[in-house]
């Protein structure tokens, strides 16, 4: 996998601040508070419960350092690493009650983020060989859509447009209002700079040649069968990159990709996607446990 590039601080920090913000809330964290000293020192480790990809790490950082900033970070793995059930991902250390405050929402961003990246792991696995590329859509949680769409690069994964302001996509809805399929075209090639793409989604073969013809840069290739798809393929003959997208699982990806795709958007990947398991405990060994008393 291409070096993983860290998201920046700035695009970390208020969603972390925010989330903590809404768990604390205005009175903080009454049971830690009630029941710790405000000297107690803690220990924890943050340990995989199930193999899978981690992803969210510097969320995790960030978390705790707003909590409390004397908490110490030690990272075993990287973003984007494999982990394998029971293994040891960081050690967390430090004021117990900061340690605390920051744990849910530390392992919300974690847990839900390496599912992401464990997820697309899986379907980039299952489409080697070919020269498909797994990439997410927009459909992600409202406010995480950068912290989702890096999660899916730490999977192996790539990533479409970030915005509507990224790039042009014509759907069968902005098809259905300008009329037909040329028109929509027309108007967005009047309309944006020479540096902004357009692709256009085809729900048929027909509609291929007509995009062809007008010169656009993707053709989506909405809900076809394989059989579809290869003749698609065969049809666009590398004239455009072509993307396969609609309904497509881990079981669905290989016969797709086969069928010579350049890309395989999926969108369950952000919004669907099932968490990975982490756990943050105090570790049962004496010699860490001392650092309680």
């Amino acid at each position: 996998m291409t070096s993983l590039l860290p998201l920046p601080g700035v695009l970390i920090e208020p969603v972390v601040r925010s989330a903590l913000l809404e768990d604390l809330g205005k009175g903080g964290d009454l049971t830690s508070d009630a029941i710790i000293s405000f000297n107690r020192k803690a220990s924890f480790v943050l340990k995989a419960r199930q193999a899978g990809v981690v992803a969210g790490l510097d969320l995790v950082a960030y978390t705790f350092l707003l909590t409390d900033h004397s908490i110490d970070m030690h990272f075993h793995r990287p973003d984007g690493s494999r982990v394998a059930a029971g293994e040891t991902i960081a050690t967390i250390s430090g004021p117990a009650r900061g340690l605390l405050a920051g744990e849910r929402t530390a392992l919300n961003f974690l847990c839900h983020l390496s599912g992401i990246a464990t997820a697309t792991a899986e379907i980039v696995e299952a489409v080697r060989g070919q020269k498909a590329k797994i990439v997410c859509t927009r459909k992600t949680t409202p406010g995480l859509r950068a912290l989702e769409k890096y999660a899916v690069r730490a999977g192996g994964g790539a990533n479409h447009r970030f915005g509507l302001d990224d790039a042009v996509l014509i759907k069968d809805n902005h098809i259905a209002i300008a009329g037909d399929i040329r028109t929509a075209i027309e108007l967005a090639r009047a309309s944006v700079g020479h540096m902004v793409k357009i692709e256009v989604e085809v729900d048929t073969l027909d509609q291929i040649e007509i995009a062809l013809s007008m010169g656009v840069d993707a053709i989506l290739l909405d809900n076809m069968s394989v059989k579809q798809l290869a003749r698609a393929v065969a049809m666009v003959d590398g004239r455009a990159t072509t993307e396969a997208s609609g309904r497509i699982t881990l079981a669905t990806a290989p016969a797709i990709a086969a069928t010579g795709v350049d890309l395989i958007s999926v969108g369950w990947l952000t919004h669907s996607a099932p968490i990975l398991d982490i756990g943050m405990d105090v570790p049962l060994e004496p010699c860490v446990n001392k650092h309680l008393n």
